[in-house]
């Protein structure tokens, strides 16, 4: 039954466009109405309804504790009883800071903001500062937010100037972005080659997550690094979502690159509104009120609620076996999948890394934007509806990240192989 969510989706689209504060909220591309959520614990979600789901979406990856974990919802009630906002410094945004600086080697200063989008385009601004260069080269299908820079699809080549993607785009921004093949490395050389000295950063998802899970090819990071660092250009890694999932470090200490710049989200704020970039000191010693006074502000930056709730996830992240249990966890789940489209002889493919998770609705593999965008997504948006039939809650689109938390029980996991199966079987 879905008798309120309906009647709560059928208000909101009154009142706020599409419905959703967020597109990918939506149900547009699996069909029906979106479903509102009452609460979560643990592993699971309620909605209004009373319908009880296995989470895999986890708030878009914050979650990696789960749902209400107590030491998160302590230390914001707690910060809560002393005021939620000052718009001045406070000693949590100091011990957040030296905590990430502590677990990501590669960020010697870290400045705080409000989202991801947020991160970004300041990381972005900050090394076409410190550069005096206009161009930024990102990557097919990498999505790093809704920042005039980043909206803008590829040419018919990987050195096509990026045209706007979205009305309200100036064309003149969305020229100054360079769209290449994630995983191209030759591309990203020859752009480097004919914009030389025009450059002032690559960015880039170490893992993508946002068209479904692609992994780095071999050689892929360290070819960046290394074409980056030749020619003066400020590599930024954005770890809004690979940031304290993969590594404590991170996806840049998974695989062993350092980044000039890293862009961070999500996990930091234990399920509040937060983003973070930091890098070089050299670098972020450029940011306002230093240096060159790149501007970057905002008056609820270090908001003390989402510093808190971030820190009590940080404390508990560096407790000694959390990763292996996490790859415990998801492996389990990985290997009942890949068990389940053996007997059916499904062709779909299964993209993961540690914890994060995409089954592509095509025989892949799955390397790039192209090839992502070979899915059978009428056939996808069958499986996501079994899922949901089946109690199991996965992003309502194809070319999203799933995500294990520490909170997946075994029986969580053995139910979800379960319902994957019959899921699977039924959307074929």
């Amino acid at each position: 039954m879905t008798n309120r969510s309906q009647q709560l989706f059928e208000e909101a689209q009154k009142i706020i466009p599409g419905g959703v504060n967020s597109p990918a909220r939506a149900f547009t591309p699996v069909g029906g109405d979106p479903r509102f959520i009452a609460r979560g614990q643990g592993a699971r979600i309620t909605d209004v309804d009373g319908n009880e789901y296995i989470d895999y979406v986890g708030s878009w990856g914050p979650l990696i504790l789960g749902h209400a974990h107590p030491d998160v919802i302590a230390a914001v009630k707690e910060t809560c009883e002393s005021g939620t906002s000052f718009g001045a410094p406070t000693e949590i945004e100091v011990k957040m800071a030296r905590l990430v600086t502590e677990m990501v080697p590669s960020v010697e200063m870290v400045r705080m903001v409000n989202s991801g989008t947020e991160a970004t385009m300041s990381a972005v601004r900050l090394a076409r500062g410190v550069t005096d260069r206009p161009k930024i080269v990102k990557f097919e299908g990498c999505w790093h937010g809704h920042a005039d820079s980043f909206l803008t699809k590829a040419g018919s080549s990987a050195l096509t100037l990026g045209a706007p993607d979205s009305p309200g785009v100036p064309e003149g921004i969305a020229q100054n972005t360079i769209n290449a093949p994630y995983n191209d490395l030759d591309a990203v050389k020859k752009i480097v080659s004919e914009n030389r000295g025009q450059i002032a950063a690559v960015i880039v998802e170490p893992v993508a997550g946002n068209m479904g899970v692609v992994p780095p090819g071999e050689g892929f990071l360290k070819g960046l690094r290394e074409v980056t660092a030749s020619e003066g250009i400020v590599l930024i890694f954005d770890e809004v979502i690979t940031g304290f999932r993969l590594a404590p470090g991170g996806a840049q200490e998974r695989y062993g690159i350092t980044p000039d710049l890293t862009t961070l989200g999500k996990i930091i704020g234990g399920g509040l509104p937060v983003g973070a970039f930091g890098g070089k000191r050299e670098i972020m010693g450029h940011i306002s009120p230093l240096g060159k006074r790149v501007s970057q502000a905002g008056t609820l930056s270090g908001n003390p609620l989402a510093m808190a709730a971030g820190h009590a996830v940080l404390q508990h992240l560096r407790k000694p076996g959390i990763y292996e249990e996490l790859e415990r966890k998801s492996k389990i789940l990985a290997d009942g999948v890949a068990e389940n489209i053996k007997k059916l002889g499904a062709k779909v493919c299964v993209n993961r890394v540690g914890s994060m998770a995409t089954m592509f609705f095509t025989p892949g593999p799955v390397t790039d934007y192209a090839s992502a965008s070979k899915a059978d997504t009428k056939a996808f948006a069958r499986y996501f509806r079994e899922m949901l039939h089946r109690g199991i809650y996965i992003a309502p689109s194809q070319f999203e990240a799933g995500f294990v938390s520490l909170a997946h029980t075994d029986e969580d996991l053995s139910m979800t192989i379960r319902a994957h199966y019959e899921a699977l079987k039924a959307a074929l």
